[in-house]
């Protein structure tokens, strides 16, 4: 396998939720690649009653200087509200997620926002296990926060980086894993972490 030198990696945050007495970011990412443009979780566009007490604070990707017309492909790590309540803005265009993920978003009770998961125009590519989207740019089944929790590793001519959803929601997840998808992480020896909730990247200690 051939990997590309250009491919990057942007977090934009679109929105802040209230959890206990804390503010946690939600910050979606873009990956920049040389054969597209790459997606990863979709935040919030607007609000909802059922996540009312979370007082979210949004700045959805749709006001927000992004050029949503650019993106080639979505991937959603989970089905959680905070990661597809944009999905509804990429009609026509792909949008992966592991099989067992879209199944309990659309079969369990308070999951999620079912209306957001299947909003009209959003078109699912169903996946089962590992699968390359594009050179040196893997999905990998990751379970722990959700059972069909999926994350993100883009190889680079080093160690490879995750973008991990919420697979890990804080760093000290990933310092002392202990669910097989934050292990998972760790056995990748990845230079770097984004996760969901944190706008800085995880990195290991020396």
């Amino acid at each position: 396998m051939t990997i590309p030198e250009s491919i990057t990696i942007t977090p934009i945050p679109v929105a802040t939720l209230l959890a206990v007495e804390e503010r946690l970011p939600v910050v979606v990412h873009v990956i920049d690649h040389p054969a597209g443009r790459i997606l990863v979780d979709t935040g919030m566009t607007e609000l909802h009653p059922a996540v009312a007490d979370m007082d979210p604070i949004l700045e959805p990707l749709s006001e927000q200087d992004v050029d949503l017309d650019g993106i080639t492909a979505v991937v959603n790590t989970h089905l959680h509200f905070d990661h597809c309540g944009g999905n509804h803005l990429f009609r026509g265009r792909p949008v992966y997620v592991q099989r067992r993920e879209l199944e309990d978003a659309r079969s369990l009770e308070d999951y999620t926002i079912r209306e957001w998961v299947d909003a009209p125009g959003v078109e699912y590519t169903a996946v089962d296990g590992e699968v390359e989207l594009l050179p040196g740019v893997r999905l990998v089944p990751a379970p722990g926060h959700t059972r069909g929790s999926q994350i993100v590793v883009v190889e680079t001519d080093e160690r490879p980086i995750v973008i991990a959803g919420d697979t890990a929601v804080w760093f000290g997840e990933l310092d002392e894993p202990t669910t097989d998808g934050q292990r998972l992480i760790r056995a990748l020896e990845p230079q770097q972490v984004w996760l969901a909730h944190a706008t800085e990247p995880w990195r290991p200690t020396a």
